[in-house]
């Protein structure tokens, strides 16, 4: 049977191994190098091109808002009100608003589209027989690929070699029980995935054990790519802020209408013309409603997305922004987050003798020292070259070499293993016949290997001191089998633990050589080898990271494997907790119900030999307690956990593609200062949102006051009754350009604000504090007081000779005083957002050059009002101004600066009473 009739069919798994191979023309030891690429260019990149919204779907639903509606009506009654210079500017207000919340849109999401790229899964395949890690696109069919725990399968996969392995295919066959997988073929034919024991599909997960397989299907000719017609949708943006902008601004809506309809009411009880008592109402519901608002939102948090991306975390979900500034608590791992992860044996134990060893990173160089002698380990005894072999053997990591730099493909425990067995020149492989992988809960790794004895081959066992203890019957002592000494076995590694090593025992034991399969029932009587003790020590910015997390108020849990005084010794190092005097052991947190681990949760800050079921229940507490937790995790069993958390946290390094899937952030460096990064950058982002919405929302508010205020005053101020003369102070018109032009030349602004001093000097923000608190309406109320004012000032300084008749032309003196309060409603909203760039500090207090792009928007702003003013004849003039005359402006802007000063008043007295509070 073809190729080509198995992709189409896919029916690998009624063929053997074997047969697979030659169908693919493949083998064991995988493709070669120039064979895959040849590969690549027949079978084009393993990857779902999913279609995204079409450009005119995704403009389309820009029209989907309550202001839009409210503006399309209010442009058919203009219309039918034969108003068509009104109709035509709102009819092009509308698709102006329509063309740049799809223009700030589709920035949103090209922004999280391009973290998504960044975060492409890599696989580890065999290319040249050798061991290579590539992203997991530029697979072919014929590759061979290894599976481990923890893994996502990067296509479809005929499986030939497969040890206790077990995947979760939830996501494809919706199947909630990990599925049992083996090598032999099936012969029943049109089987579901479900049933295909034999395969591994593309997007499921490694829950146990490891295998390999060669590929059989990519990209859309995987059984997922049955399934890709579901996802051809883009996802829009919303985030739980977003959506409370979103009912705030219904809310709005509902209310305003509801004003806008009783202010209709009063004017037509007032008696004034229909013409003019609807164009008030238009007026009042188009200068209160924050139409910009949502877009500017979104636009804030993919700025933040990106700044963090800078910053070595990756946002996979966009409300992980939002809730990193409200963090109280971060649980971490230690290895390789709070530690570098660059293990180096340092010292070994075996045979009642303590072995330094000297080194640094993984080139494979050092010496050996006993008693401050330099020894050579082949002429010790036996059990230190047994130790070294059992690490070296009982691994899957490997040491490369490129150019004389040398990495570890693998785990970096296991490396600094295979680089002490260098040391000594230990590279024989002893072929491997069966596992028993690593698994968090019991500790340890075993093998079978074939012995250099042709009657016996050998079981190498690595783990924990305690348990693989507990496997052991005797020790190799002086070349020989001795009893065994397990306290003081117990007490060497409790002193390397106190040292800040990372200990691992080692042990074997001979079995007869028809021995082929390996299982648990097969680690009793082993007889122990000695102790590796890793060096791994702090990062230098996380001992600085943590000191942050305290002046932030907050507080660092680590939760690590490790022996309990390892964990006290990096603690005391890093400075977490309270000396970290108590440490909490798996085997202590196993004996707590929830309920007693819930009185001591708030006062431990190590948790020590903590398995992944003890992280769930930490969090569980320390989330009952009231806490908002960062959590970090990076194998398969820490996906509960990262779920648990309110922002769950990946290794983007060492995390199995299991825990990435589960996590809201993925850290790029494993950097525990790069989560502190991400909350300050949190909190930044949630700072300048505020600012958006304070400055918006009083802008709005001011220029509503301003439209009903003139209708309530017109019975007594002629200069606002029509049946006088008079008008509106400011037209609808007018108004939809100010809300224009704010949104995108003032309030975008404000976005690009660089972060303030002292972020991490304040305590975490409470996640259910509302923005429109008591402070906020007192804020909104007083800016929208002060420019209501401002812009009556104006209109009534210049406006009353037009309405007294002591003016030769009243229509033209009319428009010019309208127009100065429609400039000076501008020059308020410029005022304001020079001391809207911080809302606690003084504008005083940072350079006014620090933010580059406000000054280019009031550079904007001022250019297009004076452009408006005298550039554009008055007859054809859409915003129906009128020049003014010089000299005018000198009143505008003397009753438009106290709007800055105010605010500025307003703030210190703000801060002199939150000082005497404290």
């Amino acid at each position: 049977m073809s190729e080509k009739t198995l992709q189409k069919e896919k029916r690998w798994y009624q063929l053997s191994v074997e047969q697979v191979f030659e169908a693919l023309e493949s083998g064991s030891a995988g493709l070669s190098t120039s064979e895959s690429k040849a590969r690549l260019e027949s079978y084009g990149y393993n990857e779902l091109k999913f279609k995204k919204r079409s450009t005119l779907i995704r403009f389309l639903t820009q029209f989907h808002s309550s202001l839009i509606y409210v503006l399309l009506v209010s442009a058919l009654v203009t219309a039918f009100l034969d108003m068509w210079m009104d109709t035509a500017v709102i009819l092009a207000v509308v698709l102006a608003n329509t063309i740049i919340g799809f223009i700030q849109e589709g920035k949103a999401e090209a922004s999280v589209e391009a973290l998504e790229r960044m975060m492409t899964p890599e696989c580890t395949v065999l290319r040249d027989g050798e061991k290579q890690v590539i992203p997991a696109r530029e697979l072919v069919p014929g590759d061979v690929v290894l599976l481990e725990e923890g893994d996502k399968v990067p296509a479809d996969l005929r499986l030939f070699y497969a040890k206790n392995m077990s995947a979760d295919e939830a996501s494809l066959t919706g199947e909630s029980v990990p599925v049992r997988k083996n090598i032999e073929s099936i012969s029943k034919p049109d089987l579901s995935p479900a049933d295909q024991c034999c395969m591994a599909f593309s997007g499921t997960f490694i829950t146990r054990g490891s295998g390999q397989g060669i590929v059989v299907g990519t990209g859309e000719h995987a059984e997922i790519g049955r399934l890709a017609e579901l996802m051809k949708e883009t996802r829009k943006i919303t985030t739980p802020l977003m959506r409370k902008l979103a009912d705030f601004t219904r809310f709005l809506v509902i209310a305003i209408l509801s004003i806008a309809a009783l202010n209709f009411i009063l004017a037509v009880i007032f008696e004034f013309p229909l013409k003019y008592s609807f164009l008030a109402s238009v007026s009042l519901a188009v200068a209160a409603i924050p139409e910009g608002l949502p877009a500017i939102v979104t636009v804030t948090l993919a700025f933040g997305v990106t700044a963090m991306a800078r910053r070595n975390a990756l946002i996979k979900r966009l409300p992980a922004a939002e809730t990193l500034g409200c963090t109280t608590v971060i649980c971490t791992d230690k290895t390789g987050t709070l530690t570098k992860n660059q293990m180096t044996v340092s010292r070994i134990y075996c045979g009642g003798k303590e072995y330094r060893v000297s080194g640094a990173g993984y080139e494979p160089s050092g010496e050996f020292i006993l008693d401050n002698r330099v020894i050579t380990p082949e002429k010790e005894s036996a059990e230190l070259i047994e130790t070294l072999k059992a690490g070296y053997l009982c691994n899957k990591a490997s040491l490369a070499a490129n150019k004389g730099e040398y990495s570890i493909v693998g785990d970096p425990t296991e490396g600094a293993l295979v680089v002490s067995a260098s040391k000594a020149g230990i590279t024989e492989h002893l072929p491997r016949l069966d596992e028993i992988p690593f698994v968090a809960e019991q500790q340890y790794m075993a093998t079978l290997h074939k012995g250099v004895n042709a009657n016996k081959n050998v079981i190498y066992v690595k783990g924990s001191p305690e348990q693989v203890l507990e496997m052991c019957q005797n020790q190799l002592v002086n070349g020989s089998i001795k009893p065994l000494h397990s306290a003081e076995i117990l007490a060497e590694a409790d002193e390397m633990a106190g040292e800040a090593l990372r200990v691992l025992a080692m042990a074997y034991k001979l079995v007869p050589a028809e021995k082929k399969a390996l299982n648990s029932e097969d680690l009793n009587g082993l007889t122990f080898l000695g102790l590796q003790g890793m060096i791994d020590p702090p990062r230098e910015e996380a001992i600085e990271a943590v000191q942050k997390c305290k002046r932030a108020g907050i507080r660092v849990v680590m939760v690590t494997g490790d022996h309990a005084q390892t964990a006290k010794a990096i603690a005391r190092q890093l400075r977490i907790g309270e000396g970290a005097d108590r440490v909490l052991t798996g085997e202590e947190l196993s004996r707590m119900s929830d309920d007693e681990l819930y009185e001591v949760v708030d006062t431990v800050s190590v948790y020590a030999r903590a398995a992944p079921e003890h992280k769930f229940r930490i969090i569980t507490q320390l989330r009952r307690r009231g806490h908002i937790i960062a959590a970090t995790g990076d194998g398969v069993n820490d996906a509960p956990a990262l779920k648990a958390a309110d922002i769950g946290i990946a290794m983007g390094i060492t995390g199995t593609e299991v825990s990435k899937e589960a996590a809201d952030m993925v850290l790029t460096d494993d950097n525990f200062a790069s989560i502190v990064s991400a909350v300050e950058e949190g909190r930044h982002v949630f700072d300048n949102i505020k600012k958006v919405i304070l400055y918006t929302l009083p802008t709005n508010g001011g220029q509503t006051l301003l439209v009903l205020g003139a209708i309530l005053l017109a019975p007594f101020i002629f200069l606002f009754n029509p049946d006088r003369g008079g008008c509106l102070p400011i037209e609808p018109v007018q108004i939809l350009y100010i809300n224009l032009l704010d949104a995108v030349a003032l309030a975008l602004t404000l976005i690009r604000e660089p972060k303030e001093k002292g972020l991490l000097d304040r305590p975490p923000r409470n996640p259910k504090e509302r923005i429109t608190d008591s402070p906020f309406f007192k804020k909104v109320g007083l800016v929208s007081v002060v420019m209501a004012v401002a812009g009556f000032m104006m209109f009534y300084y210049f406006g009353e000779p037009a309405i007294s008749g002591s003016i030769a032309d009243p229509d033209k003196r009319l428009m010019q005083a309208r127009t100065a309060a429609f400039t000076t409603v501008m020059l308020v909203h410029i005022c304001y957002i020079f001391t809207a760039r911080s809302i606690t500090e003084s504008a005083f207090t940072f350079s006014p050059f620090s933010n580059k792009w406000v000054l280019i928007g009031v550079a904007v702003t001022l250019g297009l009002q004076l452009t408006i003013i005298y550039a554009l004849p008055s007859g054809v003039n859409p915003l129906r101004t009128e020049a003014l005359p010089a000299e005018w402006w000198i009143p505008m802007i003397l009753v438009s600066l106290p709007m800055f000063f105010i605010i500025e008043f307003e703030k210190f007295l703000t801060k002199r009473w939150m000082v005497k509070e404290k």
